[in-house]
């Protein structure tokens, strides 16, 4: 699991990224927090995805991106629900 984070200055730019990391199957956790669980393959392609993006940043801009074993994760309030298996019919 991936938990991505970013503080990005342009808007143009910081909506690209959202929407890009949203298009990649991201789970929005806080305003510029993200989950993603996925294949290793996909989160391969994230990190990609982000390298390609990362060229257009300013000094002001940051992306953080975690490494997270997800066993070792712990949550708590309204993120505990985001596990949850959801059924459509």
């Amino acid at each position: 699991m991936l938990i991505v984070s970013y503080d990005i200055s342009d808007t143009k730019l910081r909506t690209r990224f959202a929407k890009m990391l949203k298009k990649e199957g991201a789970i929005r956790l806080q305003l510029s927090v993200y989950e993603i669980n996925n294949t290793q393959r996909v989160m391969d392609n994230v990190m990609l995805r982000i390298n390609s993006v990362a060229k257009h940043f300013t000094g002001a801009d940051s992306v953080m991106i975690f490494d997270v074993a997800s066993v070792k994760v712990q949550k708590f309030g309204n993120a505990i629900h985001r596990d949850t298996p959801i059924v459509y019919l």
